[in-house]
């Protein structure tokens, strides 16, 4: 059977809009002769006239449109009143009735929604990274990672590092262990790119005693212990200064505040550019 009529889609973007909003009106009638056409990036008035002109069987065609520039959208609906196609135009009466509420004028540049959803799906992808080379979860892919935590256990390595994902960056934190060895892995990372995470001693015995009191561990077991701290505290110091990797301190410092000092420290060292929130 040939299609009843033929469904075309011209956007400045993916079209993925329109396509949406077509679906969800086509689904509500049993036809299943549609052609759908998608005409994509058209950012020119050429662009637009060309795309219409190969258009086939105009009077059974039918033009939906999302379009951002105004000339453009005016270039179309001229055209098709010209050549007597049937068009909708999806953004022109909401950008209408959006100047009337919003002081503000809409930007007129195409692409945006795909840039969002691109920004969207890159923190999505750093999440699942982070979350993934949490605590030395795995540290195959530790070079691919734009950020490297190391610090000893309680010194806000798996927030900061879950904060900074959401920001866009790619994560991994390594725990520090007294008297085990660092990952192979760590070496074929960027040394740029890695940041040591330290804490004033008594803070960090204040913090762990808490966690041991939380989950009613004994207290004998030497995580909370001073004199232990001390010397994980020396093991690290000895590492970060053994490698040449920037300190950030932890210490009573907000989680925005360390985010913000480790992507000063990781811009200012390799030209990385995550959120501009930060």
């Amino acid at each position: 059977m040939h299609p009843s009529f033929t469904l075309h889609i011209m956007s400045d973007g993916t079209g993925e809009t329109a396509s949406a909003v077509a679906r969800a009106v086509l689904v509500q009638y049993k036809q299943d002769q549609v052609n759908i056409i998608r005409h994509q990036n058209i950012r020119t008035k050429e662009q637009a006239l060309s795309a219409i002109e190969k258009m086939q069987n105009k009077e059974k065609s039918l033009l939906i449109y999302t379009i951002v520039l105004p000339e453009i959208r005016k270039t179309i609906q001229e055209i098709c009143r010209k050549e007597k196609i049937k068009s909708i135009d999806l953004l022109g009466p909401l950008f209408n009735n959006f100047d009337g509420v919003l002081e503000s004028n809409e930007e007129k540049k195409p692409g945006l929604l795909r840039s969002v959803d691109e920004d969207y799906f890159k923190r999505i992808a750093a999440t699942e990274f982070s979350l993934r080379h949490d605590d030395g979860k795995s540290v195959m892919r530790l070079k691919d990672a734009d950020i490297v935590l190391v610090g000893v256990s309680r010194t806000s390595k798996t927030p900061l590092s879950i904060y900074l994902s959401f920001k866009g960056w790619k994560v991994a934190n390594v725990p520090l262990v007294l008297g085990i060895p660092l990952p192979e892995n760590l070496a074929e990372v960027d040394y740029r790119k890695i940041i040591g995470l330290t804490i004033d001693i008594d803070n960090l015995i204040r913090i762990r005693k808490n966690r041991l009191k939380k989950f009613g561990w004994n207290f004998n077991r030497g995580y909370a212990d001073k004199v232990h701290i001390l010397k994980e505290m020396d093991y690290s110091k000895d590492i970060f200064e053994k490698h040449r990797w920037p300190v950030v301190n932890v210490t009573d410092r907000a989680l925005e505040e360390t985010a913000g000092e480790v992507i000063r420290i990781i811009r200012a060292r390799t030209g990385l550019s995550g959120d501009s929130l930060l």
